[in-house]
């Protein structure tokens, strides 16, 4: 087994290749399949091989793909918008319950954030799928339960099976793959949830089971707010990468209580400078409220709701108070992390949620000023990691630090695009995108800035799926000319 960073080392781009339908030479690269080059045949697998299949999806490309004018657009949409049902969605009925595991593509085991941001895409066309709805049902149901398990692990085996990061420092079960605590792996059910019921009408999701899953959520964030102490969650891993252990005996950096939520690592999976990590505090609020309205309008439980929202308001006033700061050139923006003493860190990173995300995620307005300063701020070379070369501009992270500082992630064009109703805007992230993906016709973890060639993780699911969701956004908008 391997570490995500540590996949496309050993071997991992010829067998993501394989796994898409193509073939190795003697070397193991790809020779055929994803690789092929401007033939725009399709690099779909092969329908027996697919792992789940959506009658509603199928149609959604047919017809989508026929509007789109540039051909390798139409055939980068066809291969990236099905990507996580072809090949990383596990669907089964337990009994007449259904369960489903989605792997995040080149590693075995299913992460909370990465599995919603996969399947999300997919929502908007539920309502004509039966087979899609029971799948949705089931990525909650599977949900619920590993927050039960431990609602502090990022990762999870589709059973008990165990992982290569037993050894980390921290409460590790058979059934986690990964215990890195990340406040965003508890928003992101709700964010699945409350979008499934509002396009379905169905609550049958919402069970016992759901109900002391979000009991969970909640304890665990007021845990770690740390007012009563460090709280029960720390972790350490023996590494020479300084971003996959933390400080102090596993807990970190040291926070002063304010009213914010600690997240001792970042939906990079890397760890946090400072613990309090503002775009996963805003989304937090939103996911909070948004189970509110679900447990008044639903469940009935007025006293549940008022505790979630007391929290939001109590988080927000937080960040108002501490995580707005005055930067000289860009006016008030967020921060990206704060420890409560006045310790702030400027910057974004490329995943979701980031700063730049926080309109897609429905946090902040699009148009709000603070947002607004900050985005200038957060694509421009004032963000260390913000970086600009002769294949594109981007966001990256120190997440691919191993392979220099000036990789790229498309998924922070993708959500520029996004965030965003400025047609030129839009038409440069939409060309960025087309011309980084080394004519593999699939969307890559990260690229060089000047070589496109140069790219992390062959088979990324989420983000292959996300480049199909932003086609379907430009659809669903009548803007699909700015792909000719």
């Amino acid at each position: 087994m391997t570490s995500r960073r540590d996949f496309l080392k050993k071997g991992g781009l010829g067998l993501a290749s394989l796994a898409l339908g193509g073939t190795l030479d003697s070397y193991g690269k790809a020779v055929s399949g994803i690789f092929a080059e401007k033939n725009y045949i399709s690099q779909r697998p092969e329908l027996a091989k697919r792992q789940f299949t959506s009658k509603a999806v199928e149609e959604a490309i047919v017809r989508v793909k026929k509007k789109i004018k540039d051909p390798k657009l139409a055939w980068m949409f066809e291969n990236c918008y099905p990507n996580t049902l072809d090949t990383t969605v596990h669907f089964k009925m337990i009994g007449n319950r259904p369960d489903t595991v989605v792997y995040t593509g080149d590693i075995h085991a299913m992460w909370l954030r990465d599995s919603v941001g996969q399947t999300l895409p997919y929502l908007q066309l539920v309502e004509k799928d039966p087979q899609l709805k029971l799948m949705f049902q089931g990525l909650i149901n599977r949900q619920n339960q590993c927050i039960l398990i431990d609602p502090y692990a990022n990762a999870f085996n589709e059973g008990p099976t165990g992982s290569e990061w037993d050894s980390d420092l921290t409460n590790m079960k058979p059934e986690l793959h990964e215990r890195k605590w990340e406040i965003d792996s508890l928003c992101f059910p709700i964010r699945l949830a409350y979008n499934y019921w509002k396009k379905t009408g169905d609550t049958s999701v919402f069970d016992s089971t759901w109900e002391k899953a979000m009991h969970a959520v909640v304890r665990t964030f007021k845990e770690q707010q740390r007012k009563d102490g460090l709280g029960p969650y720390k972790f350490q891993r023996k590494t020479e990468k300084q971003l996959d252990t933390q400080s102090n005996d596993g807990y970190g950096s040291p926070v002063k209580p304010v009213g914010l939520i600690v997240s001792t690592f970042r939906p990079s999976d890397d760890a946090s400078t400072f613990g309090f990590l503002i775009p996963s505090n805003l989304f937090a609020v939103k996911s909070l409220k948004q189970l509110a309205e679900i447990l008044r309008s639903v469940k009935n439980d007025t006293a549940f709701a008022n505790e979630c929202e007391a929290l939001a308001d109590e988080v927000m006033a937080a960040i108002n108070k501490y995580a707005i700061i005055e930067h000289p050139k860009y006016g008030k923006i967020y921060a990206y992390e704060i420890d409560g003493f006045g310790g702030v860190l400027l910057m974004d990173d490329a995943n979701v949620p980031g700063l730049l995300s926080l309109p897609y995620l429905d946090c902040v307005s699009v148009n709000d000023e603070i947002y607004q300063n900050t985005r200038k701020f957060v694509w421009s070379e004032d963000n260390p990691y913000f970086f600009k070369g002769t294949a594109g501009e981007g966001i990256g992270g120190p997440h691919v630090s191993h392979v220099g500082l000036s990789m790229i992630w498309p998924l922070s064009i993708i959500i520029k695009a996004m965030t965003t109703s400025d047609d030129n805007e839009i038409k440069a992230c939409i060309k960025m995108l087309r011309d980084t993906d080394a004519d593999t016709g699939f969307m890559h973890e990260s690229f060089d800035k000047n070589d496109p060639k140069n790219y992390t993780r062959s088979w990324f699911a989420w983000l292959n799926s996300t480049f199909g969701e932003l086609i379907m956004k430009l659809d669903k908008e009548n803007k699909l000319y700015l792909l000719s």
